[in-house]
């Protein structure tokens, strides 16, 4: 039997322009690609589609490498950075914006308001076992000790909830997760 020897196929050879052409590339991104020659006719440099692919190829392992090499868990992420600048920045400007709107207030103004409220309401509070005396001289003086006491623990009330608002806030936000 007679051995069939396969013939050793000539590879299809491109000048630059031909090939950029294909690529949809310009002559200069080419160069920048340092593509290896395949041969020279006269002043025409021709290259092999193989290596094209080739160099691609190595590029992209070169740059999967380099990133790879790149990371450092103490490094920060500049992309993620800017991602999460950006987000901070984006959620300042939409409370900036609701408050504006006077849908939210901040927790100080809370405490603020409340805390006038209960100042105000004190002095009428004190009032009451006075008023009642004057309207009414026969009620007992045991009646008007116990509406004092009950007055009393009315105004403490009040005033340790304008210090408790920040807790207050916090139980609140946890009951409506």
């Amino acid at each position: 039997m007679a051995r069939i020897t396969a013939k050793e196929v000539e590879p299809v050879l491109l000048n630059k322009s031909d090939l950029c052409k294909s690529l949809g590339i310009s002559t200069t991104a080419f160069d920048k690609w340092a593509v290896p020659i395949h041969s020279k006719k006269g002043r025409e440099r021709l290259y092999t589609v193989a290596d094209v692919v080739a160099n691609r190829i190595g590029n992209e392992r070169k740059k999967q490498q380099s990133s790879l090499d790149d990371f450092d868990p103490e490094k920060p992420n500049i992309d993620y950075e800017r991602y999460r600048l950006t987000k901070a920045q984006a959620d300042g400007q939409e409370l900036k914006n609701e408050k504006d709107r006077k849908e939210v207030v901040e927790v100080l103004f809370s405490t603020f308001f409340l805390s006038k409220i209960a100042a105000q309401i004190a002095p009428i509070l004190d009032q009451i076992p006075l008023q009642i005396k004057r309207k009414f001289p026969d009620t007992p003086e045991k009646m008007i000790d116990s509406i004092k006491s009950e007055v009393i623990t009315g105004q403490n009330l009040c005033a340790e909830l304008a210090g408790e608002m920040e807790g207050l806030l916090d139980e609140y936000l946890a009951s409506t997760d």
